[in-house]
């Protein structure tokens, strides 16, 4: 478990024109097509190993969301679809994991859609769940890997030894 039986995860984080709320299986056709959109954006943004989304089906994907809910219904990590307000389109999303690093609790990855002003609403989306981070959860250590730490650094870290 990510976080305490106790800690009450929040629901939904309101930002400019969009809404962060769990991400699930009814999800499947806006995230799709998001990340489809986004395909070339993403290619390494949250692993500069992995190829994904290339060659992503709708059935991975929906297997995928899947994991992601169950993960966020048993407290084990969060996975956040990124709305838009009126519900019309997914504009990206945020990942809380548990860290594999020691000196760091969480491990958090984002991304905003592809499109016009996509560089202003990464930044935006990364300013909100930095903010909200810090406020409304329980941890003392964030890492961004890949955005404040060079993945290589991020990389070199210790690997935490788990109980």
């Amino acid at each position: 478990m990510l976080v305490s039986p106790d800690f009450v995860v929040p629901p939904r984080l309101d930002g400019p024109g969009y809404y962060l709320r769990m991400l699930s299986i009814d999800d499947l056709e806006k995230d799709f097509e998001a990340v489809i959109a986004s395909a070339r954006r993403l290619r390494g943004l949250l692993d500069p190993d992995s190829s994904w989304p290339a060659g992503l089906t709708k059935g991975e994907d929906l297997i995928d969301l899947a994991w992601h809910q169950r993960e966020f219904t048993i407290r084990h990590s969060f996975a956040y679809t990124v709305m838009a307000a009126d519900e019309s389109r997914c504009l990206g999303c945020v990942y809380i994991f548990p860290s594999d690093r020691r000196g760091f609790e969480a491990a958090v990855y984002y991304w905003a859609r592809s499109g016009p002003d996509d560089e202003a609403r990464d930044a935006d989306l990364g300013r909100l769940v930095r903010s909200w981070l810090a406020e409304d959860w329980p941890f003392a250590t964030v890492a961004y890997p890949g955005r404040d730490m060079p993945w290589a650094e991020w990389r070199a870290l210790p690997v935490r030894q788990w109980s």
